[in-house]
C-alpha cells in the first residue's frame, strides 16, 4: 500500500509505471496541481507555446513510437491542456490525430466539481468538444478513480485501430489524497483472427478475378506493433499470390507498401478521374484503408458499380463504408491477409498473365505521371520536383514528415519509400507537420541509431504554428525543415479551378497569396532556429547539407513555382 499522495501525483506516477518520457503542454491555474507533481518526477514537461503546438507535437511522437510499441517506453503521447479555451485550441490538432491513429492520452485541467455551478471563466463542456474526434473522452470525477481511468486511457489509445482518447481532470480531484496505487496495463490485445468462412469466400473470389487491384491503407502499419504478424510482409504475400496491382489509398500518410516492389503502381491521388481510373477493375481488394474518397463530392463513381469488392480492415466501421463490400473480414490484418494469402489458388499461367497486365499498368502509368511538378517556362525558381529529386539524392535514409500540401504527391510520386520512413498529415487540416516533425524527432532520438527527421511543410502550413521551432529550440531538437515556398495557397487555387473551371487568370482568387511574403529564414531565427533561403534549384543541395551538419532546429526556405 503507498502512501497517502494527491491525485496530481499519483497520475504522475502512473505515467512512470506506463513508460512514459514527456509530458506535451501549455499550462494554466487549474493545471498547477499536476505541474507541482511533475516537479518531483522523473517526466519530462516540454513546453508549447500554443495548445494546438502540444499535441501536434505529441501525435509525432505517438505516431513515430508506435512503430517501437513493443520497446521499452510507452508510444502513447500524453498531453495536458488548459480548460476550454485550450482544449478548443488543440482541437484541430487533435482531428489530425484522430485521422493519423496516433495513440494519445489527452488532458486538461477543469473547475472544481463544487465550483461549476458558478460558471467560472474559461468553463466549458470539455467532453463535448473532444468527443467526436477521439475513441473516448471522459472526466475523472474521483481521486480514487484515477488509476482505473488512466489504464483505461492508455489501453483504448494503443488498441487497434489506434487513436486519442481524451481525460478531464478537475482541480479538486487532482489536489484530494489518495492511497491509492497504479494499476498494471497488461498487454494490448489484437484483433484476431478473420471469419474463415468469408477469408475461403474472399479466396474464391480473387481465383475468379480478371483483373485484381489491392488497394492498401495506413492501417497496415500503424497497427504493426500489436500483432504478431507484420501485415506489410502479410500485404506483399497476399499481393504476390493474387498477381494485383497495388496502391495506396486516397491520403495515405504512412508507407503501406514497399515503394521498390515490382508490384506497387501508386498512391491514389484525390482527384476523381485519375482515381476512378487507377480503381477501374473486375476485382479489388480494401486492406486496412479509412480515407479512400475525394476531398469534395464525386460524379462519377471511385469504384465500378460492377465491380466485385473484398474489404478487409481491423476497424468494423470502415468495412464496407462507402461502397458495398461483397465480402468483408474483419481482425488482425496480419492475420487475415496472411490467411487470405493461403487460400488464393491460381495456376502458373493465369498469374503470369496478370502480372504483365501489371507491367503494362505500371508503364502506362509512369508515363502519365512522370512530368508531375515538373512545371514548364522560365521561372528561376525550383520545381516541386526539383526539389523533391535533390531531397532524395542528397538525403541518406531519413524519416520525412510531410506537409507539403501540393508538393505531397509530386514527393510520393518520385520517391520510392521505405517501410516506417514517411509519416504525412492524414486529416487536411494546416498547422500539424511541423509540430509533428518536432515530436517525431524526439521519438527518433530515443533510439539506439537515429535518423534523421526532416519536415516537408509548405509555407502556408509553415505560417500556422512557426513558434513550434521555439520549442525545438528549447529543448535542443535535431530537426531539419524544408520549406517548399511557392508564396500562395495554391491547394485553393486548384480547387477553384475544379469547382468553376478555367484557368487562373479567370479568378481573383481572394485572400490566397501572401503578398507580402514572410521572411521565412528571419521568422524561423526569431524562434532560436537556423534559417536558410534557397532561391535557386543549384543551390539546394548545398544549402541542405548545411543544415543537415547543423544542432538543433534549421530550416530551409526552398521557392518554388507551381
Amino acid at each position: 500500500m503507498a502512501d497517502s499522495r494527491t491525485g496530481a501525483e499519483l497520475f504522475t506516477d502512473v505515467l512512470e509505471s506506463y513508460g512514459v518520457r514527456y509530458v506535451f503542454g501549455n499550462p494554466g491555474t487549474t493545471e498547477l496541481p499536476v505541474m507541482e507533481a511533475l516537479g518531483g518526477s522523473e517526466l519530462e514537461y516540454v513546453l508549447a507555446p500554443h495548445e494546438d503546438i502540444a499535441v501536434g507535437m505529441a501525435a509525432g511522437y505517438a505516431s513515430t513510437k508506435n512503430y517501437r510499441a513493443d520497446e521499452d517506453g510507452s508510444p502513447v503521447g500524453v498531453v495536458n491542456l488548459h480548460v476550454a479555451p485550450g482544449v478548443a485550441h488543440g482541437l484541430g490538432n487533435l482531428y489530425g490525430a484522430s485521422v493519423t491513429g496516433a495513440p494519445l492520452v489527452v488532458t486538461a485541467g477543469a473547475h472544481s466539481l463544487d465550483f461549476r455551478h458558478e460558471e467560472p471563466i474559461l468553463s466549458g463542456d470539455v467532453l463535448a468538444m473532444t468527443e467526436q474526434f477521439t475513441k473516448w473522452s471522459a472526466e475523472v470525477t474521483d481521486v480514487e478513480s484515477v488509476p482505473t481511468m488512466l489504464r483505461r486511457a492508455f489501453r483504448v489509445a494503443q488498441t487497434p485501430p489506434t487513436g486519442p482518447v481524451f481525460l478531464s481532470l478537475p482541480l479538486d480531484v487532482m489536489m484530494d489524497e489518495t492511497d491509492a496505487d497504479p494499476e498494471r496495463l497488461g498487454r494490448i490485445q489484437s484483433p484476431g483472427a478473420g471469419d474463415p468462412t468469408a477469408i475461403a469466400r474472399a479466396a474464391e473470389l480473387l481465383a475468379e478475378a480478371d483483373d485484381p487491384v489491392l488497394v492498401v491503407g495506413d492501417h497496415i502499419p500503424r497497427h504493426n506493433a500489436y500483432s504478431d504478424v507484420d501485415a506489410l510482409d502479410a500485404a506483399v504475400r497476399l499481393a504476390e499470390v493474387m498477381g494485383a496491382r497495388v496502391h495506396a489509398e486516397i491520403l495515405a500518410c504512412e508507407v503501406d507498401f514497399p515503394g521498390d516492389h515490382e508490384q506497387w503502381v501508386s498512391h491514389v491521388p484525390p482527384d476523381e478521374d485519375i482515381a476512378a481510373a487507377t480503381m477501374n477493375s473486375d476485382t479489388l481488394v480494401f486492406a486496412g484503408c479509412s480515407t479512400n474518397t475525394t476531398l469534395t463530392r464525386h460524379d462519377r463513381d471511385l469504384v465500378p458499380d460492377d465491380a466485385t469488392l473484398i474489404d478487409l480492415n481491423d476497424e468494423p466501421w470502415q468495412v464496407g463504408k462507402n461502397t458495398p463490400a461483397d465480402v468483408a473480414v474483419t481482425g488482425d490484418l496480419g492475420l487475415v491477409m496472411d490467411e487470405l494469402a493461403e487460400a488464393v489458388e491460381l495456376s502458373d499461367d493465369e498469374l503470369a498473365g496478370r502480372l504483365e497486365r501489371v507491367r503494362q499498368f505500371k508503364e502506362f502509368a509512369g508515363q502519365q505521371m512522370a512530368s508531375m511538378g515538373e512545371g514548364s517556362g522560365d521561372d528561376p525558381r525550383a520545381s516541386k520536383a526539383e526539389l523533391v529529386d535533390t531531397l532524395r539524392e542528397t538525403l541518406s535514409s531519413p524519416y520525412i514528415v510531410d506537409e507539403g500540401i501540393t508538393s505531397k504527391y509530386v514527393m510520393l510520386l518520385r520517391w520510392p519509400f521505405e517501410r516506417e520512413s514517411y509519416i504525412s498529415n492524414k486529416g487536411g487540416g494546416l498547422g500539424y507537420g511541423l509540430p509533428a516533425a518536432v515530436g517525431a524527432a524526439m521519438a527518433e532520438a530515443e533510439t539506439d541509431d537515429p535518423r534523421q527527421v526532416v519536415g516537408f511543410v509548405g509555407d502556408g502550413s509553415y505560417l500556422y504554428y512557426p513558434h513550434t521551432l521555439y520549442s525545438a529550440a528549447r529543448y535542443g531538437v535535431d530537426v531539419t525543415v524544408v520549406v517548399p515556398d511557392n508564396r500562395n495557397y495554391r491547394i485553393l487555387k486548384d480547387n477553384t479551378l475544379k469547382l468553376f473551371g478555367g484557368e487562373d487568370e479567370d479568378h481573383e482568387y481572394v485572400g490566397m497569396d501572401f503578398e507580402p511574403p514572410v521572411d521565412i529564414p528571419t521568422n524561423a531565427e526569431s524562434h532560436g532556429a537556423s534559417g536558410h533561403l534557397v532561391e535557386s534549384p543549384e543551390d539546394i543541395a548545398e544549402t541542405l547539407e548545411t543544415a543537415l551538419a547543423e544542432d538543433g532546429p534549421s530550416v530551409v526556405d526552398v521557392l518554388v513555382h507551381d
